[in-house]
């Protein structure tokens, strides 16, 4: 094989590449990854959950079906996706880890957010479900319910995010609570509500 056919396989090879950083080089489209790392999900809960037009979540899935990150399957008038292999959501991981150790814009974003937590901590998942065994804590499962149904931990109780103003109220204060998350960032809301221990954690799944 000649250097200029050799570098034209290049060209090709890394284009491939290139091909899923693109589908990935939107933040709609990464949260849709996480979302689908939870379960199957059709287009209309996940443009609920993300906040934009049906339309405009289709043509995100369909950017990521293309790069092969994401299958659907029809189920009488919806669309099911899901992540197209165990592999797409470690490079959704990575790209997190990456950006949590590298950018130190994020790192400032989380802390602006969390500044008044009043001395939350983060807890383990191993500690998490010790402290869960001995009846310690109190649970508070805050991602979507339908990721709640698909899976929990025993004993939690599931407040999603969005139920948060309203379920909050109908808890008893004075009790130590761990909320548990997709992300860290998803427990912002409850950090900062008035019925957040001082002694409470935050967990991100």
């Amino acid at each position: 094989m000649g250097n200029a056919s050799h570098r034209v396989f290049k060209n090709r090879l890394y284009g491939l590449f290139a091909r899923i950083g693109k589908a990935l080089s939107n933040p709609h489209r990464l949260e849709m990854l996480e979302l689908l790392a939870q379960g199957e999900r059709t287009v209309e809960s996940l443009a609920a959950e993300i906040g934009i037009s049906l339309a405009n979540a289709s043509q995100h899935l369909q950017a990521l079906r293309r790069a092969a990150l994401v299958d659907g399957r029809k189920d009488g008038l919806f669309v099911y996706y899901r992540l197209a292999a165990p592999g797409v959501f470690e490079l959704s991981k990575a790209i997190r880890t990456v950006a949590e150790d590298r950018i130190a814009d994020l790192d400032r974003l989380v802390r602006e957010h969390f500044a008044d937590r009043d001395g939350a901590e983060p807890v383990p998942i191993g500690e998490l479900l010790k402290r869960a065994r001995s009846k310690e804590v109190v649970i508070l499962d805050a991602r979507p319910a339908s990721e709640y149904a698909a899976g929990h931990i025993p004993g939690a109780i599931s407040v999603p995010v969005d139920e948060l103003s309203r379920r909050l109220k109908q808890l008893p204060k004075g009790k130590q609570y761990v909320a548990y998350c997709r992300a860290p960032t998803a427990c912002t809301p409850i950090a900062r509500s008035n019925y957040w221990s001082p002694r409470a954690g935050v967990r991100g799944g």
